[in-house]
C-alpha cells in the first residue's frame, strides 16, 4: 500500500466515523437516559436524596445543580450513564459502611440504603422498565403517524432446493395458520419462521378452493443485507414481491398502537432472550453478538435509510439494554433485585464481603462480556484485515 492509498482510506475511515458516531449517540443517549431518568423519577417519589445524574462517565463537560442539589452533567466517555445516590460509595451503588454508619439518625431517611427494602428494589427496577416503556411508545407513535405496511401472506416464487420447495408449496398459496394459530400478514409468518430455524412447522394453506396441510423445517442460512452485513436467519424459502399488490398501510388509533406498541416491545425481547438461549445451547451462532463498534455502525447504517428506521433501532436498543440490565449479575440492575430477593428471604442484607465478592464477580463477568463483543465488532468491522493492509 502507497503513501496515496493509505491517506485515502483513513480518509474514508474517518468519514464512516462520524457518519457512524453521531447517529450512535443520539441512540444511546436517549436510551441512557430514559433508563436512568426511571432510577431517578422512582427515587424522588420515594423520597431519595439523589447526588449526581450523569450522561456518560469521566471527567464532566458541563452541568448544573437543580433546586433538589442534584448535579446533572454529560461527561466525556458516552458509553453509558448513571444515577449516584447520597451516601453511594461509587456509581454501581455500593454503599459505603463507614460513611452509612457515621450518618446521623435524623438524616438517613434521605438515604437509599436505608429506605425499605420495596422501596429500593422498585428505584433499581425502574430503569429497565422505562426501557421498555420507552420502547412500547416509540413503536406506539410509528403505529399511529407512519402506519404499519401488511402484506397477505400468499406466495409469489418458491425457490428451488428450499425448504419450502421440499414441503409442497406453490406458488398462490396463501398460508392460513402455522401450528394451529391463524396468519393474518407476511410479516407475521416471517417472524415465525425465523424464531423457528431447525423446528418442524405444520402449515395451513389455502389452493384452490381447499385447505393443505404442509411441514417444512425452516433452514438457518446466511444473509446479506444491504449494507453488506451478513446474517445466520431461519428461512423457508418462499418469496412475497414487492410489487406485486395486497400490501395496506394500517395507522391505529393510540389506544390501539399503545397495545400493539406493547406486544412489539414484547417480541423483541423475547427474540432477544431466545437468541442468548440459543448460545447456551448450541443453536445459535455467538459471533452475531455485537458491542458497542456494531452499535454504531448499524446506527449508523440505520440513519441513512431514514429518522423513522433510527428511532425504530432506538425502540429495539432500548428494549436488549433493559434485558441486559435485568439479568441477575451483580453490578447490573438484576444483581441488586437478587440481592434484595436474599434479603426478603433471610430477614437481613448479605453481609458486607458477600457482597463485596459478589461485585467483583458481576464487573469480571461484565467485561468479558464486553471483550467478547468488542472482539466480534473487530472481526465483523475487518478492522484486522484493514491492519494489516497498512504494512502488506
Amino acid at each position: 500500500m502507497n503513501a496515496m492509498d493509505l491517506l485515502a482510506g483513513l480518509g474514508g475511515f474517518g468519514e464512516s466515523l462520524w457518519s457512524y458516531l453521531i447517529p450512535f449517540l443520539f441512540v444511546l443517549t436517549v436510551v441512557v437516559f430514559f433508563h436512568e431518568l426511571g432510577h431517578f423519577s422512582v427515587a424522588r417519589w420515594c423520597g431519595v436524596k439523589v447526588s449526581t445524574f450523569s450522561i456518560g462517565f469521566g471527567r464532566e463537560i458541563f452541568g448544573w445543580n437543580d433546586r433538589h442539589g442534584t448535579r446533572w452533567k454529560v461527561s466525556w466517555i458516552p458509553l453509558g450513564g448513571y444515577v449516584k445516590f447520597a451516601g453511594d460509595e461509587n456509581a454501581a451503588s455500593m454503599p459505603s459502611r463507614e460513611q452509612l454508619e457515621r450518618t446521623p439518625i435524623e438524616e438517613r431517611s434521605g438515604l437509599f440504603h436505608f429506605k425499605p427494602l420495596h422501596q429500593r428494589a422498585a428505584v433499581v427496577a425502574a430503569g429497565p422498565i422505562a426501557n421498555f416503556i420507552l420502547a412500547t411508545v416509540i413503536f406506539a407513535c410509528i403505529f399511529t403517524f407512519l402506519g404499519r405496511s401488511i402484506a397477505t401472506p400468499v406466495v409469489d416464487e418458491v425457490r428451488p432446493d428450499s425448504a419450502a420447495a421440499a414441503a409442497g408449496f406453490v406458488a398462490g398459496d396463501r398460508i392460513v395458520a402455522i401450528d394451529g394459530s391463524p396468519i393474518a400478514s407476511f410479516e407475521q409468518m416471517q417472524r415465525i419462521v425465523t424464531g423457528n430455524g431447525g423446528a418442524e412447522l405444520r402449515f395451513d394453506v389455502a389452493r384452490g378452493e381447499e385447505t393443505v396441510a404442509l411441514t417444512a423445517v425452516p433452514e438457518v442460512q446466511e444473509v446479506t443485507d444491504r449494507f453488506g452485513n451478513v446474517h445466520r436467519i431461519a428461512m423457508l424459502g418462499i418469496v412475497r414481491h414487492v410489487d406485486s399488490g395486497n400490501v395496506e398501510v394500517v395507522r391505529s388509533d393510540p389506544v390501539t398502537a399503545l397495545w400493539l406498541g406493547a406486544k412489539e416491545t414484547w417480541f423483541v425481547a423475547e427474540r432477544t432472550l431466545s437468541y442468548i438461549g440459543g448460545i447456551f445451547t448450541g443453536t445459535e451462532d455467538p459471533d452475531q453478538l455485537g458491542g458497542p463498534l456494531r452499535i454504531a455502525q448499524v446506527s449508523g447504517q440505520v440513519a441513512t435509510i431514514g429518522f423513522a428506521a433510527l428511532i425504530s433501532m432506538t425502540a429495539m436498543l432500548s428494549v436488549s439494554i433493559g434485558l441486559l440490565n435485568l439479568f441477575p449479575v451483580p453490578m447490573l440492575d438484576g444483581g441488586h433485585l437478587l440481592y434484595y430477593a436474599v434479603e426478603a428471604v433471610r430477614g437481613r442484607p448479605l453481609g458486607e464481603q458477600a457482597q463485596e465478592y459478589g461485585f467483583r464477580i458481576g464487573l469480571a463477568l461484565v467485561m468479558m462480556l464486553m471483550v467478547f463483543a468488542t472482539w466480534n465488532d473487530l472481526v465483523h468491522l475487518q478492522v484486522f484485515s484493514f491492519l494489516s493492509g497498512l504494512f502488506s
